[in-house]
């Protein structure tokens, strides 16, 4: 008799643990285990969004099946990914004792099928598999989100609100000028402080005074870029006082030490603050990567070209740094980044402005954060106090 070989099985029966995997949604959430003595067999049930209660009993109700299988009560280690429900799972969890941990979905590997099938039980599995993977030791499968502190959470609203009021203001700024183009009217400032007399003298394009429903829109513009104005002064005078706070309790501040640097005003250095210097990095290239600076070369036989930023990282802090490039530029030109930039900008003909630029802001960021963190002067920099 020939002995027949043994399978292989997909997924190893023999855990020290019960994997759970938490796909979120606004209405539901998908809770997918796996436990041992359990074979293959991924177990899926619903939970009401919202309802820790009721996820907590469902670990429970898995404890207690496990038990009666093995004798033996097993810990729970469970997976959710970073978006829309932020951390507070993850510190709830933290807090009952459970391992919690939080993935990046983009660096999940997904099939490259051009059609495939995507459901929630399927990101369930497939959320449940990368999990097992990461906690085997396997390098690479995934990146594992740092969750914040609230602290550290909290203070990074500052700077985001501000973000979403000076994009608001830009808003009613463009449609109060653009309804008075309309008239023929062009020379119009709504935000110079005499903007409510200088409305009542405005004339049309053909001499008339303007048309008493479109001064009323206008007047009701002018009423809620106003009170725009002022929440944006609150927000910066609470910036203001966090920065302060900071240089009296840090020793030495990292703010601080970035206004320092010519050229690098208050938004400047809380938005590096408090988006992104504020982390651990273990070297530069985890700096460029946690930006979205990082290049993403495309090679395989003899084809061998650069795609160019990876955009996989924080979004604000990448746009802060490319305009911070370009006003290094004026404010630190004999700094060694500048000639850098000057110098390949020469070679090149003047070519490839706006990459060299992403370039330059790539290494402006390990610059500042060697200097923010190790206290490296930056080579050339101009400081306000010299």
């Amino acid at each position: 008799m020939i002995d027949q070989p043994v399978r292989p099985t997909a997924i190893r029966t023999d855990l020290g643990a019960i994997f759970v995997s938490l796909e979120l949604s606004r209405s539901t959430w998908l809770v997918t285990s796996l436990s041992p003595a359990n074979g293959e067999k991924m177990s899926k049930h619903s939970v009401r969004a919202g309802d820790t209660a009721g996820l907590f009993a469902r670990f429970t109700h898995l404890r207690e099946k496990c038990r009666q299988r093995t004798g033996y009560s097993f810990p729970i280690i469970t997976v959710q990914e970073a978006g829309l429900d932020g951390f507070w799972l993850h510190r709830v969890l933290e807090k009952e004792g459970v391992e919690s941990n939080v993935v990046d979905p983009a660096s999940i590997s997904t099939s490259r099928r051009r059609r495939r099938a995507k459901t929630d039980r399927i990101d369930g599995e497939t959320l449940l598999r990368t999990l097992m993977a990461y906690k085997r030791g396997e390098p690479r499968v995934c990146a594992m989100v740092r969750p914040p502190s609230p602290e550290e959470e909290d203070r990074r609203r500052i700077s985001r609100e501000r973000k979403v009021l000076t994009g608001e203001r830009v808003t009613h700024v463009n449609r109060i000028k653009g309804l008075l183009f309309a008239q023929g009217i062009s020379n119009y400032e709504p935000l110079h402080k005499d903007r409510r007399r200088r409305l009542e003298e405005l004339k049309t394009g053909d001499g008339r005074a303007l048309p008493s429903h479109i001064k009323s829109q206008l007047y009701r513009e002018l009423d809620r870029l106003e009170l725009l104005l002022e929440q944006i002064k609150a927000v910066e005078a609470e910036r203001d006082a966090l920065i302060a706070a900071q240089a009296t309790n840090a020793t030495p501040a990292p703010v601080k030490m970035l206004l320092n640097i010519k050229g690098i005003g208050a938004e400047f250095a809380t938005v590096l603050w408090a988006e992104g210097l504020f982390r651990h990095f273990d070297n530069r290239r985890q700096v460029a990567s946690y930006a979205g600076l990082a290049p993403t070369p495309w090679q395989s036989g003899s084809v061998d070209r650069e795609q160019g930023v990876s955009k996989a990282g924080n979004p604000r802090l990448r746009v802060t740094l490319v305009q911070m490039a370009w006003l290094w530029l004026r404010h630190q030109p004999r700094s060694a980044l500048a000639r850098w930039f000057t110098e390949r900008v020469h070679r090149n003909q003047g070519r490839f402005k706006k990459s060299t630029i992403v370039a330059l802001a790539r290494k402006l960021l390990v610059a500042l954060w060697k200097y923010a963190t190790s206290g490296v002067v930056i080579e050339g920099a101009m400081m306000k106090d010299a």
